[in-house]
């Protein structure tokens, strides 16, 4: 390989779709562009593996220690970002306590299937769709 042959790759990112209580799934209102409602998540650290990047993301975003259940699905569409390609592995996640909002998050919710808040950032609408259709 040349020396100035230069890659660029996507960058990993973790979703994680948090059951709490039985009442539903935890999303955040994101307080950075683009601005909206997002499941919890963000971008893998150097070194970090994609698990350690779930329960780090939760708890940086709602305060929730989660167990993780499962990994559920990747996404990896080029678009569905529209400030980098990005690769989302999306984990099932329950959790106990009380919820808060923090880091990228100034505000969150506990959502049903069918009151799902608007507008849903990223491609999470599709993911959410994904999830409670059973398609993964």
């Amino acid at each position: 390989m040349s020396p100035e042959k230069k890659y660029r790759n996507p960058t990993p990112t973790v979703d994680i779709i948090i059951s709490w209580k039985d009442q539903g799934i935890i999303l955040i209102k994101r307080k950075n562009k683009p601005f909206g409602w997002a499941l919890p998540g963000g971008f893998v650290d150097y070194g970090e593996s994609l698990e350690a990047a779930a329960i780090r993301e939760a708890k940086e975003e709602t305060g929730l220690d989660v167990t993780l259940l499962r990994q559920f699905h990747t996404y990896s569409d080029p678009d569905r970002d529209e400030r980098l390609h990005s690769i989302s592995t999306v984990f099932l996640a329950q959790a106990d306590g009380e919820p808060r909002s923090g880091d990228d998050a100034i505000d969150y919710g506990v959502f049903e299937e069918h009151k799902l808040p608007h507008p849903l950032v990223f491609d999470h609408a599709q993911i959410l769709d994904d999830f409670f259709n059973n398609r993964f």
